[in-house]
């Protein structure tokens, strides 16, 4: 079964599936996240969504290029998780299936490309406290404890 955080999907909502995938980058202690401005100022997992005819590992490496601005290398599955959430950018409600990865960041090509957000390196433990999402914050604190 794969766990679910965040709010139970609301009775009588329909929720397009939204496959996504996402990047846990540690190198030593310290992890690289994306700081996203919009709609709501908060720190994520770099990734995003799957798009149409694409696999999780493409999109993984691609969103966290745009996000980041670097390349990754030696991408594991380490697990997934689902939410229910509002998609404020594409005006949809999704129950998002999350893939997260464990990757190493391998070299930093310039600024992210995605307008609105930032890299950020950050301790893991600090990662564990800031991330929004509930879901990535168990995936850190799942790897902190490793």
């Amino acid at each position: 079964m794969i766990p679910r955080y965040g709010r139970p999907p609301e009775p009588g909502r329909r929720y397009d599936p939204r496959p996504g995938a996402y990047a846990l980058l540690c190198r030593g202690d310290a992890c690289l996240v994306t700081f996203q401005e919009a709609p709501a100022p908060e720190f994520q997992l770099p990734g995003g969504g799957v798009d149409p005819g694409e696999g999780p590992l493409r999109a993984l490496h691609r969103e966290v290029l745009e996000e980041t601005g670097w390349t990754i290398v030696g991408a594991r599955r380490l697990g997934a998780y689902r939410r229910f959430t509002y998609m404020p950018e594409y005006r949809r409600w999704a129950e998002k299936l999350c893939h997260v990865y464990l990757a190493r960041p391998a070299l930093c090509r310039g600024a992210p490309s995605e307008a609105g957000h930032s890299a950020v390196w950050m301790p893991l433990a600090d990662a564990v406290r800031v991330l929004a999402s509930a879901g990535d914050r168990a995936v850190a604190a799942a790897a902190l404890c490793r």
